[in-house]
């Protein structure tokens, strides 16, 4: 049950961030084996001062559209983590012309007592999910 959430820069329009968001979803299910219809997923829109990505001494140079996406999910391994990495950064460039040195990640693990999908219950820990 990942939750995603992708940071922008304010200018694109809804058709793009759609899609964004679709291939992203897509891409979580095929390498992160989400069953469908698991999709947390939120955009925030920001301000160019707003956003400060630099490049951490490696050489990349960021646009307008940086894309910046934060995965909080179980446990996931490594090969997989890779893979979502790469074949989302792929399938932006390929359907977006996302700049892949434009797409920065960041994935936290935590773990089934640490979600709460409503009703103050912990759905991992009581057999819901």
């Amino acid at each position: 049950m990942p939750l995603m959430r992708v940071d922008v820069l304010k200018g694109h329009d809804e058709a793009y961030l759609k899609q964004l968001l679709k291939i992203a979803y897509e891409v979580q299910g095929e390498t992160l084996h989400t069953p469908e219809g698991d999709c947390y997923q939120i955009l925030t829109q920001h301000e160019p001062f707003e956003m400060q990505i630099l490049d951490t001494g490696l050489g990349i140079e960021r646009t307008k559209d940086v894309v910046v996406i934060n995965l909080t999910s179980r446990p996931r391994s490594t090969k997989d983590k890779r893979n979502f990495y790469r074949r989302l950064v792929e399938r932006l460039h390929a359907e977006l012309g996302l700049r892949k040195e434009d797409v920065m990640f960041s994935l936290v693990s935590n773990n089934d007592d640490d979600w709460s999908f409503g009703n103050g219950q912990t759905q991992f820990l009581n057999g819901e999910l």
